[in-house]
């Protein structure tokens, strides 16, 4: 079909294909930060989930899910750089978190992302983990929206996305390895109608298929690209949903599991694809989301 010569079967005289036992002594814990290639397997699977000695990034990290990341990046090891624009909040949180270092700023900025990054190299020289989690929406009809607004949405959401990976890409790319998680959006995946989100949807959007394209253009020099597509949490950007009871029997209706998500039911998809357990793992997108985009 298609052109495609038939399979007949291995070749006579081939050899058979070996596979190593699961009961074999593994020599390596994890894939080697320094050359992000793998190594044998580790006997034990919950250190694939560490980033002791990693430096990880944090953007949007004042409130709802950037401050939730950052402290769960802190506490399997990392040290965590935080951004945000709020420096008020960006201080309250690192003095909970030793060792942790706050960069007021606006990812919309060219001087203040580069800022970013020279900051959090100045710790140990590298840069193994970004987040890029901030984001905004504006909630208003297609028809009505103005495009000054559909443009200030995509910015941040998009062009800053771009921005900073490029940015922290080209310092990992140099180390030969790394690992961006861009925290994308059921709303990428799908429709948000009847909610009125056109500019928030579009963005996310393009941040998925820009997470796949990054994702296999520097896969072979060792810098994966994932993203978390988050259904339903309680943040900033949805509290008004929360204060709503017709809201929230939307949410339950349409949500196969029936609720909301929690904050801490988002960790173990971040420490996945921020750590060597995705090692293999590359331009893809994760949806926490209680079975929504199932349907």
């Amino acid at each position: 079909m298609g052109g495609q010569r038939p399979f007949r079967g291995p070749v006579r005289g081939a050899p058979s294909p070996t596979f190593p036992s699961v009961t074999s002594t593994p020599s390596s814990s994890s894939p080697s930060p320094s050359s992000g290639s793998p190594t044998a397997p580790s006997d034990d699977p919950l250190r694939r989930f560490r980033l002791d000695g990693r430096v990880a990034i944090v953007t949007g990290a004042s409130s709802g899910l950037g401050r939730r990341f950052a402290r769960v990046l802190h506490g399997v090891g990392a040290s965590v750089v935080v951004t945000a624009r709020r420096a008020d909040r960006l201080d309250e949180l690192v003095a909970t978190l030793p060792g942790a270092v706050a960069v007021a700023g606006d990812i919309t900025v060219e001087d203040d992302r580069q800022r970013l990054i020279d900051r959090a190299l100045a710790l140990t020289g590298h840069l193994d983990v970004l987040v890029n989690n901030a984001g905004m929406s504006n909630p208003v009809a297609a028809e009505d929206e103005l495009v000054d607004q559909f443009r200030r949405v995509v910015e941040v959401n998009l062009t800053a996305v771009f921005g900073l990976s490029q940015l922290a890409g080209r310092q990992m790319l140099e180390q030969g390895h790394g690992s961006i998680v861009n925290i994308a959006s059921i709303l990428g995946m799908v429709a948000a109608a009847p909610i009125k989100e056109a500019s928030y949807t579009a963005s996310k959007g393009a941040v998925i298929n820009l997470t796949r394209q990054l994702g296999a253009e520097w896969g072979r020099r060792g810098v994966r690209v994932n993203a978390i597509a988050p259904g339903w949490f309680e943040t900033e950007m949805t509290a008004e949903m929360w204060g709503d009871e017709s809201s929230m029997a939307y949410i339950r209706r349409n949500t196969p599991l029936g609720r909301p998500g929690l904050l801490d039911e988002l960790d173990g998809a971040l420490l996945y694809l921020a750590g060597d357990a995705s090692s293999y793992v590359t331009g893809q997108v994760l949806a926490v989301d209680g079975g929504w985009t199932a349907r």
